[in-house]
């Protein structure tokens, strides 16, 4: 679908429908407390552009390996969003699987892996490069999230992460699209992606960059991406930690 629409066809359809879908969750839902949320700022947010950037860059993506990882990034995300606790970063969420305890963040984190690799396998012919291309997609999935801290930070990463990607293709499109259809309303805290939106977002990110690069780019992406998820989950640590 994307390489018949174009890039400003994609990035049109993906801002069309998350803005209606987002219209259509706020007239219905309402103040619906499942869909609440106090934000860093205490003050009450939405969570409605979450599904509706999902929903929107999985339309305009199409089908194929990246609506998988879109979708399945989003499910995953929901389900954080709705079962989620006070725990942050890998290594909480792994210390408590090693004990047992299956937490919406080990979920959340083995099924968007699994999805990314899964997508990447559908992507790419070579077995290194399968793998490369779903660490890409997952790791960019966890990366749009983890900056996802204050109002508009992951709708804005998203635009500067796809940005050099409309150079090779239009796949980048439609997550920018989606971004930007709620990118005021996060400003505005009105509303907030969540680890659904966040998380849908950078796995159509991720699964445009694996689309436009080869094993070299691939290597070079999955790299700087793990060393942010190290990076970023030991930040986590030490904000947590008692002084």
């Amino acid at each position: 679908m994307i390489a018949r629409q174009g890039r400003a066809g994609t990035f049109a359809l993906a801002a069309g429908v998350t803005r209606g879908v987002y219209a259509a969750l706020r007239t219905r839902a309402g103040d619906d407390d499942r869909w609440r949320r106090v934000n860093y700022a205490g003050r009450d947010v939405d969570l409605y552009a979450g599904p509706a950037t999902a929903v929107g860059t999985a339309l305009a993506v199409g089908r194929g390996p990246a609506a998988f990882a879109v979708l399945a990034a989003a499910v995953c995300g929901a389900y954080d969003d709705a079962r989620g606790d006070d725990r942050r970063g890998f290594r909480a969420h792994l210390g408590a699987l090693r004990k047992g305890e299956v937490t919406s963040g080990a979920v959340k984190l083995v099924g968007i892996g699994v999805a990314g690799l899964v997508a990447g396998a559908l992507m790419k012919e070579r077995p290194v490069d399968k793998v490369l291309a779903g660490v890409v997609i997952a790791g960019t999935a966890h990366l749009v999230n983890l900056v996802d801290v204050q109002p508009g930070r992951a709708a804005l990463g998203v635009l500067a992460l796809g940005a050099p990607g409309l150079l090779r293709g239009p796949e980048a499109a439609a997550p920018m699209g989606a971004a930007a259809a709620v990118l005021v309303d996060d400003l505005g805290e009105r509303t907030m992606l969540g680890d659904a939106g966040a998380h849908a977002l950078g796995a159509a990110v991720g699964a445009a960059i694996a689309a436009g690069n080869g094993r070299l780019g691939l290597a070079a992406h999955a790299t700087a991406l793990v060393a942010a998820a190290v990076c970023g989950d030991r930040v986590t640590e030490l904000v947590r930690s008692p002084m």
